[in-house]
């Protein structure tokens, strides 16, 4: 039997890539964070505005968390945007939020990794299928305790930036954006694998803030991921988070997506 595709996503409203670049052309950067190696850092980033993650020193892959600026609980639902747009995602891509609100929260507007596309073994850049290293699974495949891993890394971010406790911090860290990070699965197992990434020093991948957005991105402690991805020997480089305010008049009748229209009153 042929397969079907589960979310046939042609329904899905369209971004207006058109203005979002328009927008863009004019404007203006208004903030640059730079994110250690083997650590991490947040960010805001107002609706209605840009960020570029860009690659820097060396080939260095990222763990990308989103929230609503206001509402912590409003954050990326990497499973959701894996079935509306695929495992890995690029230009013209959405990064959806959780239910109840389940609206895009990002769009990809610029991936100068697009070209990558599937290599023969299935790999591709920005996945949605990892979950991101913790110290968790790493104790419990090799018995070592990691405090680097990009779980950990984002857990200090967010508490360094909100004042919450480790504890109450960790509890919103959710599954990733892999940015940069080449991956796939094996065909003859299943299994999720990673690879060299592509990336290079002036690569990047930039987003359409479509609600106020706090993010968190940690420099991945693996570099490139050629081998592993919880190490303290890997080559690692910063990563450089940009954001760009346009002008309010070049995106016209612009506004920020409603939350989804499901009435929760006839029962979930």
């Amino acid at each position: 039997m042929k397969p079907v595709i589960c979310y046939p996503n042609s329904t899905l409203p369209a971004p207006d890539l058109a203005l979002y670049r328009k927008a863009r052309a004019t404007a203006e950067l208004v903030d640059e964070i730079t994110i250690p190696p083997r650590d991490a850092r947040c960010f805001i980033v107002p609706a209605g505005q840009f960020f570029r993650i860009k690659s820097v020193d060396g080939p260095q892959v990222g763990d990308l968390n989103l929230w609503h600026d206001n509402n912590l609980t409003e954050h990326f639902y990497s499973g959701k945007t894996r079935a509306l747009h695929g495992s890995h995602i690029s230009t013209g891509a959405r990064m959806w939020s959780r239910f109840p609100a389940l609206r895009p929260m990002a769009t990809v507007v610029e991936d100068t990794l697009d070209w990558y596309g599937i290599d023969p073994f299935g790999g591709a850049v920005h996945d949605v299928i990892g979950t991101r290293c913790d110290p968790y699974t790493n104790a419990l495949l090799s018995g070592g305790q990691y405090h680097h891993c990009c779980h950990s890394n984002l857990t200090r971010a967010l508490a360094d930036h909100t004042g919450l406790s480790l504890r109450e911090a960790e509890a919103h860290i959710h599954d990733v954006l892999n940015v940069f990070m080449c991956t796939g699965f094996t065909r003859d197992t299943g299994q999720y694998f990673m690879k060299a990434s592509p990336v290079r020093p002036g690569d990047y991948i930039e987003f359409f803030a479509e609600i106020p957005l706090l993010g968190a991105l940690s420099a991945c402690p693996g570099g490139d991921c050629a081998a592993e991805h919880s190490s303290d020997t890997a080559a690692c480089y910063p990563l450089l988070v940009q954001v760009f305010k346009p002008d309010p008049a070049s995106l016209g009748n612009w506004q920020p997506p409603p939350k989804n229209g499901y009435d929760q009153s006839h029962g979930a």
